[in-house]
């Protein structure tokens, strides 16, 4: 049992520190975009810009994180995920400036996904290592979802330098799955199928809607997403889950803010993480979710017949 918790708090701190980095890597696109942005002579928020400077000058072989406030190189007790933001209280230990909640919410966000998606990983296929193993890739989708998810929260924006990779790693976690999850009923080519079903069920509807409303409805960024989601899910049924859960959060948000005035009909809203935050429910719990929704179907109409 030690062992068990062990390795949790391992994944734990593996969380943290990607967290941080994936944190770290949000602000690095940003300030890339905002710079190729003034570049080509598109819009751009001048401001941002001159906060952002000090990552602008970073080069391959000086990629150091700094202070974007002072712009001062940070040193190693400063890049300690979480532990570093509270020994300071939440501000740069050079020129005091406060640096925000965005750093620990992401490094808390990203280990609590990485803790709880490895608990379903095990309840699936055990601590054995070939089942260790095949989560390896898991780490880096989950880090890559927690930049989207934040970029796109943040600029309403989901970069192709996180995405292109994310479809490509998740086109590999798709075969891999196929291959470990084959059963008898259900061969690697069914399986695949499958998972080409979530990809049209994901990508196809909202292709369908940003065609029809050339970009204004929906961007072709979540065509995109829908297909690395739908590589990862690996099924039509867990695709429609996440599909509806998206929807549902969006609603629940969405019509509460118009009641209290603070959205509007106009109001933009980013889609990018509400699809993420159902992609992870389904991904965990959408087997159960499914069962129970068909129990309960099934007692209703048994119920009705009855009476």
């Amino acid at each position: 049992m030690e062992i068990v918790y062990g390795i949790y708090m391992v994944v734990g701190l593996l969380g943290l520190v990607l967290g941080s980095f994936a944190g770290a890597t949000v602000w690095r696109l940003r300030a890339a975009q905002l710079t190729q942005d003034k570049k080509d002579g598109e819009p751009y928020d001048k401001a941002e810009l001159k906060r952002l400077k000090p990552l602008t000058t970073s080069t391959v072989t000086n990629d150091r994180s700094r202070c974007l406030d002072c712009g001062h190189v940070l040193a190693w007790y400063d890049l300690l995920p979480l532990v570093s933001w509270l020994s300071t209280r939440g501000r740069c230990r050079y020129c005091k400036k406060k640096i925000g909640y965005f750093e620990p919410l992401m490094e808390i966000g990203t280990a609590t996904a990485f803790v709880l998606f490895f608990a379903g990983f095990v309840a699936t296929f055990g601590l054995s290592l070939p089942g260790i193993l095949q989560f390896v890739p898991w780490f880096a989708a989950l880090t890559m979802l927690a930049i989207l998810f934040a970029y796109d929260l943040k600029w309403f924006l989901l970069p192709d330098k996180v995405m292109f990779p994310l479809i490509g790693l998740s086109a590999v976690i798709a075969l891999i799955n196929a291959y470990v999850m084959a059963t008898e009923e259900q061969g690697v080519v069914m399986r695949l199928f499958s998972t080409l079903l979530a990809v049209v069920v994901l990508a196809g509807l909202y292709f369908v809607l940003w065609f029809m409303s050339k970009g204004r409805w929906v961007g072709f960024g979540d065509v995109k997403l829908g297909i690395a989601l739908g590589l990862l899910l690996g099924g039509w049924d867990l695709a429609l889950l996440t599909l509806f859960l998206a929807n549902l959060i969006g609603t629940l948000i969405v019509i509460p803010g118009m009641l209290m005035g603070k959205l509007s009909r106009k109001t933009q809203v980013p889609f990018g993480p509400l699809l993420i935050v159902g992609f992870f429910i389904s991904l965990l719990y959408g087997d159960m979710l499914i069962t129970g929704y068909s129990d309960f179907s099934l007692w209703l109409s048994t119920t009705m017949l009855m009476l």
